[in-house]
C-alpha cells in the first residue's frame, strides 16, 4: 500500500494522476488497497476481479467474476468525468477485455410501449438469463403481460406491468420472496449481463463457440464467449496510460503456466514501474489515541465511516489538528510530516442472498409419503374432468399398478420421501391397512424416546448447575486472540451458553452449524470459562482422528493462557493413560480431549462435557456421559442442520445454537461439470498436485471401486491411491484416514462415505463420478468437502457421456456449476440435509424406522409424540372431501411453470386460514397478474376447504344444483343453488358455511 500511496501523490502532485488510467496490480486484495488510495486521493476507482481462468475454460464456474468485470468496465465507460482510473489485476488485464462499444444500456420508462418479442431478443443477446422465477442478476422471466428482471449491479428485481404493450406500472422487488414494493417507481436502466451484442455479433460469436473442441459441458455464450471476443476484444486498453506494481511484475510467472492468447509478457515489462516508498511506513497502532501523542505536529487524517465510531475510539471530533473524513477507505500510514489512519475494519464480501422460496422440486417418479397409505411413485398432476367440471389431481402409484388421485387441494398429505442417500423406497400396497400397523409400531417405538427424552430433561431441571462465572476480561481477550472477527452467529452462541453457565441451571446446549463454521471456536470460550472458575472439562469426539485434530487446535489456543490440555485416546499407550486419569482425578490436569475412553474416567472438578459431533454416539453412550456427574453442563456439537419444527418442539426440552454464517476468510468452491476423459483426469489430478495438495475421488460403487483404481493409477502411474467404503474395518479406515491427513498418499478413493465428518484442509480437489445419479442435496455435501482452509477448492461433477443424461441432471448439474440454482438449489439441498440432521439427532438406531416411513414423517410423528407428553394439546388432523361440480385449478395459461403451479398448490393446500390465502392470492396477482376464471374459483376452493373444516364438515358435494354436506356424525343437510353455474354453486356453499 505504501509504495502505490506514495506513487500516486507524486503523480498528482506533478499533475500527472490524470494520466494514470490503468493500475495493474497483483490481485484482488491489493487491488481493494489501491482503490482506497486512488479515491482518497480525490479520484474515481473501478476495480476489475482477479480473473483466475485459462484460456478455453468453461466460464460458468467463474460467472462471478465475468459478471463483475461486465459490470466495473460498464460503469468505467459510463463515467464521463477524466477524473477516474482502472485497477486491475494482473491475471486480469492479461487477456483481452471488451472495448468500449461493448457498453450500453437502455430505460424503461412508465408509459413506454414495449415490443415483447424485440425485447426478449435484445435481452438474450445481452446475456440475459431466461427463467421461471428471477432469483439473481442477469435473470428475466416474462409471463403474460409480466416482466421481472435483475439488471447486474443491482440487489433487487424489477417488475414491468404491462397493458397490451405499453408499461402501465414499474415496482422494485424482493428477489429473496419475489413480494414488490408497494411504491410503483417512475423508470429504470437495462445494462448487458454479458455485452451489449447486435444480433449478427452474437450470433457470429454462438458460430464460432459451435466450431470449438472444449470440454465444455454446454457450449453457449456464457460459458465460451469471453474467449471469442475477437475485433470486439483489446489487450491493454489502447487509450490508457498505465503503471504496474512490482508485486504484478513479480507474478508475471505464475501468470504464464498456461499462456495461451494471453499479451506478451514483454507488454508488461515495458509499462512504468511503481517503486519502492521511502517515506511511508505502514503502521498497525493498538490505542490510536497514544500513537497520536507520538505524532504531534504532524499532518493527521483520520477516517471513519462513521462519527460514532470516532467517539468509540475516545477522539474529539471537535480536535482542529485532526482532519476528518467520513468514508469507508482503509489506510494507516505514517511519514516524517504525515499520519493517515483508518478507524474502519476490513469489508466483508457481500454474501449471496439465500432464496427464501424453496420451490417443489418433485420430479417425476419420486417417491413420496402419503400420511394414510404410506410410500407411493409420483406420477405428476393431470387434469381430469368428473361430471363435466375440471379439477387437477395429483397421480401417485402404488404396488400393483394401483393408482390414488389426490385433489390438488388436499397436496399436503403428501411430502417427498426421505431416508439415508442409499436407502431405495419400497411402494406400499393401497387399502391393506399394513402402513396403519407400521405408523402403530413406529409411533410406540417414538413414544419410548420421546419419553426418554423428557424424563432426562426433567431430572436435570431439579437439580442445581454449577455456577459460573462469565465476566472475565480473559475471555475477552482469548475472542480477540483467535486472528480473525466472529461471525454475529458465533457471538450469539457465546452469549447465549454464558447465560446458560451462569444461571446457577445444569445447561444442555445443541450448536449446529456446517463444518468450518467456527463450533469449535464457540466450544473453547465455554471450556475456558470453566477452567478460569476453577473446574474441569472434557472434550469428547467419536473418532481418534478427530480427537488429534482438536487436541492440536486447543493446545495450541489455550498454551499462551497457561491451560494444561492432555489427550486420552485409543493410541494413548497405557503409561500415558494413566498418567492422565491420575491427573484428572487429583486436579492437575483441567482439560482433556478424548474418545469414548473418556466415558469411565474419574475427576476431581468436573464442570462441563463437550462432546462433537453427537450424532455419532449411540443414546447409551450419551446417558453415560450424562451420568458422570448430575450437574456436570452438558454442550453438544453437531453438523448436521435441525429441521426448525424438531427444534422448536426439543428446545422446550434443550438450548438450541446455530452456526448459519460461513466465516469471512472461506473461499468458494469453483465447481466444473466435465465429461469423463481421461486426459481431464490426468490434468485435475496434475493441477492439484503441482500447488501441493491431495484429492478426493468419488466412486460409488464398490463392487467396481477397485478396477477404477486401477485406471486411475494407469492414467497418472507415479500417484499413490488408498480405497474407503463402508466395507472397511472402522479400524483401518481411521488409520488410512490419518494416512492421509498426513500426506502419505495422493488420492482418496471413496464411495459417498467421505459426505461428512472430516476435516482434511490439505485435500482440496474432489472429483466426482457419476455426478447425475447424485441428488442435489447430496452434491452439495459433497463439494463441502474441499476448500476447507485458505485455499480456494475445486469440484468436478464428471459424467460419463452428456448426451446420455436426462434434461433434469443437466440443469441440476449446470446450475450447482454456475454457483447459483435457477430457482432453489441450495435452500432445497438445504431442506433435504435439514431433513437428514434430524435423523441424525436421534440417533442411528432408528435407521430402520425411518427407511419404513421416511424422514418427514418420522419427524413430524416425534414431534406430536413430544408435544404430548409435554402436556400440549394438538389437534388431530382432519380432512375434508370436497366434490363440487366445478371447474377450479391453477391454470397453465395463468402460470406456465409445472413447478412453480405445484409450489403453489402446495401453500395453498397449507394454509391454515383466510389471510394466509389471501396473502398468497395477492402474491400470484403481484408475480403472474390478476388470476384466470379457474385459477380464481381454485383460491375460492381452499377458502370452502378452510371454513368447512372449522365447522366440522367431512364432505362437500354436489350434483346439478343440490349442495350436499355431511358432518363428522355423519348427519346430512342439502341446500338449492339458483343455478348449476359455478359460480352459483360457489357462492352458495360459501353462504352456507359462513351462517
Amino acid at each position: 500500500m505504501k509504495n502505490i500511496f506514495e506513487y500516486l501523490k507524486n503523480l498528482k502532485a506533478d499533475k500527472r494522476l490524470k494520466e494514470c488510467q490503468l493500475l495493474i496490480v497483483n490481485d484482488d486484495i491489493q487491488a481493494q488497497m489501491a482503490s482506497d488510495v486512488v479515491s482518497f486521493l480525490g479520484f474515481k476507482p473501478f476495480v476489475l476481479s482477479d480473473f483466475r481462468a485459462n484460456f478455453g475454460d468453461d466460464l460458468l464456474s467463474f460467472s462471478e467474476e465475468l459478471q463483475e468485470i461486465t459490470k466495473s468496465l460498464n460503469s468505467y465507460y459510463n463515467y464521463k468525468k477524466q477524473d477516474k482510473i482502472l485497477i486491475s489485476p494482473i491475471r486480469t488485464i492479461s487477456f483481452p477485455l471488451p472495448k468500449e462499444k461493448c457498453f450500453d444500456s437502455f430505460e424503461i420508462n412508465f408509459a413506454d410501449t414495449i415490443n415483447l418479442e424485440e425485447f426478449k431478443s435484445k435481452l438474450y443477446n445481452w446475456g440475459y438469463y431466461f427463467v421461471d422465477i428471477v432469483t439473481s442478476e442477469g435473470e428475466a422471466s416474462i409471463r403474460g403481460d409480466i416482466i421481472d428482471i435483475c439488471p447486474l449491479g443491482s440487489e433487487f428485481g424489477y417488475r414491468v406491468s404491462l397493458f397490451d404493450d405499453e408499461v402501465e406500472s414499474i415496482r422494485k422487488f424482493d428477489i429473496e420472496d419475489q413480494k414488490s414494493f408497494k411504491e410503483e417507481i417512475e423508470g429504470f436502466s437495462i445494462s448487458p449481463a454479458f455485452l451489449a451484442l447486435d444480433e449478427a455479433t452474437f450470433e457470429q460469436i454462438n458460430e464460432q463457440i459451435e466450431t470449438v473442441q472444449t470440454d465444455a459441458f454446454i457450449k453457449d455464450i456464457h460459458s465460451l464467449g469471453f474467449w471469442y471476443l475477437n475485433d470486439l476484444g483489446e489487450y491493454l486498453p489502447q487509450n490508457l496510460s498505465s503503471y504496474i506494481t512490482k508485486e504484478a511484475l513479480d507474478e508475471l510467472e505464475e501468470v504464464y503456466v498456461f499462456e495461451e492468447k494471453r499479451i506478451d509478457k514483454d507488454k508488461f515489462l515495458t509499462i512504468p514501474q511503481i517503486i519502492q516508498s521511502r517515506n511511508y511506513q505502514e503502521v498497525a497502532p493498538a490505542n490510536i489515541k497514544e500513537f497520536l501523542t507520538f505524532h504531534s505536529g504532524k499532518k493527521v487524517t483520520i477516517i471513519s465511516s462513521s462519527e460514532a465510531k470516532v467517539k468509540g475510539f475516545n477522539l474529539d471530533l471537535n480536535d482542529k489538528d485532526i482532519n476528518y473524513l467520513f468514508d469507508n477507505q482503509i489506510i494507516n500510514l505514517v511519514s516524517n510530516s504525515e499520519v493517515i489512519l483508518s478507524l474502519n475494519k476490513e469489508i466483508k464480501k457481500r454474501r449471496k442472498k439465500k432464496v427464501k422460496l424453496v420451490l417443489d422440486e418433485l420430479q417425476l417418479n419420486d417417491f413420496v409419503v402419503h400420511e394414510k397409505h404410506g410410500i407411493g411413485q409420483y406420477k405428476g398432476i393431470e387434469p381430469v374432468t368428473v361430471m363435466g367440471a375440471k379439477r387437477d389431481f395429483v397421480i401417485v402409484m402404488y404396488a400393483g399398478d394401483d393408482k390414488l388421485l389426490i385433489p390438488v387441494e388436499n397436496i399436503d398429505l403428501i411430502d417427498r420421501y426421505v431416508a439415508d442417500g442409499s436407502s431405495y423406497a419400497v411402494v406400499d400396497k393401497l387399502g391393506k391397512g399394513s402402513f396403519a400397523k407400521l405408523k402403530e409400531k413406529v409411533k410406540d417405538r417414538l413414544f419410548a424416546i420421546a419419553n426418554d427424552i423428557i424424563k432426562m430433561a426433567a431430572a436435570r431441571e431439579l437439580v442445581n448447575g454449577i455456577k459460573i462465572n462469565t465476566n472475565k476480561k480473559t475471555l475477552e481477550d482469548f475472542a480477540k486472540s483467535s486472528g480473525f472477527e466472529y461471525t454475529k452467529d458465533q457471538k450469539r452462541s457465546v452469549r447465549e451458553i454464558f447465560d446458560d453457565l451462569s444461571s446457577g441451571r445444569v445447561m444442555d446446549r445443541l450448536l449446529s452449524g456446517d463444518v468450518g463454521f467456527g463450533k469449535t471456536e464457540v466450544a473453547m470460550n465455554a471450556m475456558l470459562a470453566v477452567v478460569l472458575d476453577g473446574h474441569q472439562t472434557l472434550f469428547v469426539c467419536p473418532t481418534t482422528l478427530l480427537a488429534s485434530q482438536h487436541f492440536q487446535g486447543i493446545k495450541k489456543r489455550f498454551d499462551e493462557f497457561g491451560i494444561r490440555v492432555a489427550k486420552l485416546d485409543g493410541k494413548s499407550t497405557t503409561k500415558e493413560k494413566n498418567e492422565v486419569k491420575k491427573a484428572l482425578e487429583s486436579g492437575d490436569i483441567q482439560v482433556v480431549i478424548g474418545t469414548h475412553s473418556l466415558l469411565s474416567v474419574k475427576t476431581k472438578d468436573l464442570a462441563l462435557v463437550i462432546i462433537d459431533e453427537e450424532h455419532k454416539f449411540g443414546v447409551k453412550q450419551k446417558e453415560k456421559l450424562k451420568q458422570l456427574r448430575e450437574d456436570v453442563h452438558i454442550f453438544s456439537m453437531s453438523a448436521t442442520p435441525i429441521p426448525r419444527t424438531l427444534n422448536l418442539a426439543l428446545s422446550k426440552l434443550k438450548g438450541m445454537s446455530a452456526l448459519l454464517t460461513p466465516p469471512s476468510e472461506r473461499l468458494g468452491v469453483r465447481t466444473y461439470v466435465k465429461e469423463y476423459s481421461d486426459k481431464l483426469i490426468k490434468e485435475i489430478i496434475l493441477r492439484e498436485k503441482r500447488r501441493g495438495g491431495q484429492l478426493f475421488y468419488v466412486h460409488n460403487n464398490i463392487a467396481s471401486i477397485e478396477a477404477k483404481k486401477a485406471d486411475i493409477q494407469e492414467i497418472v502411474p507415479n500417484i499413490k491411491i488408498e480405497i474407503i467404503h463402508s466395507k472397511v474395518k472402522p479400524a483401518d479406515a481411521e488409520k488410512l484416514i490419518e494416512a492421509f491427513e498426513n500426506k502419505e498418499f495422493d488420492i482418496l478413493l471413496a464411495t459417498s462415505i467421505v459426505e461428512s465428518g472430516l476435516h482434511l484442509p490439505n485435500a482440496n480437489s474432489i472429483i466426482i463420478d457419476g455426478a447425475d445419479r447424485f441428488g442435489i442435496a447430496d452434491l452439495h455435501q459433497l463439494r463441502g468437502r474441499v476448500g476447507r482452509s485458505n485455499k480456494e477448492g475445486f469440484c468436478y461433477y464428471v459424467v460419463e457421456d452428456k448426451k446420455q443424461i436426462t434434461d433434469d441432471a443437466i440443469k441440476r448439474l449446470v446450475a450447482l456449476e454456475s454457483n447459483s440454482y435457477l430457482g432453489s438449489g441450495t435452500a432445497l439441498a438445504h431442506q433435504d440435509l435439514e431433513i437428514r440432521g434430524g435423523g441424525n439427532i436421534i440417533g442411528e438406531a432408528q435407521s430402520g424406522h425411518i427407511k419404513q416411513i421416511g424422514y418427514g414423517l418420522y419427524l413430524k410423528m416425534l414431534e406430536d409424540a413430544l408435544a404430548s407428553l409435554s402436556g400440549e394439546t394438538k389437534e388431530e388432523k382432519k380432512s375434508v372431501d370436497i366434490k363440487l361440480a366445478i371447474s377450479a385449478y391453477i391454470s397453465d395459461e395463468y402460470i406456465s411453470e409445472d413447478r412453480v403451479r405445484l409450489e403453489l398448490y402446495r401453500r395453498l393446500s397449507k394454509a391454515h386460514d383466510n389471510q394466509e390465502v389471501y396473502a398468497i392470492e395477492e402474491e400470484m396477482e403481484d408475480r403472474f397478474g390478476k388470476p384466470d376464471i379457474p385459477t380464481k374459483q381454485f383460491i375460492e376452493l381452499i377458502l370452502i376447504k378452510i371454513l368447512a373444516l372449522s365447522k366440522g364438515i367431512q364432505t362437500i358435494s354436489s350434483y346439478e344444483m343440490n349442495i350436499t354436506f355431511v358432518k363428522g356424525d355423519d348427519t346430512k343437510e342439502t341446500i338449492k343453488s339458483p343455478s348449476k353455474d359455478d359460480d352459483d354453486i360457489i357462492a352458495t356453499t360459501m353462504k352456507y358455511l359462513r351462517s
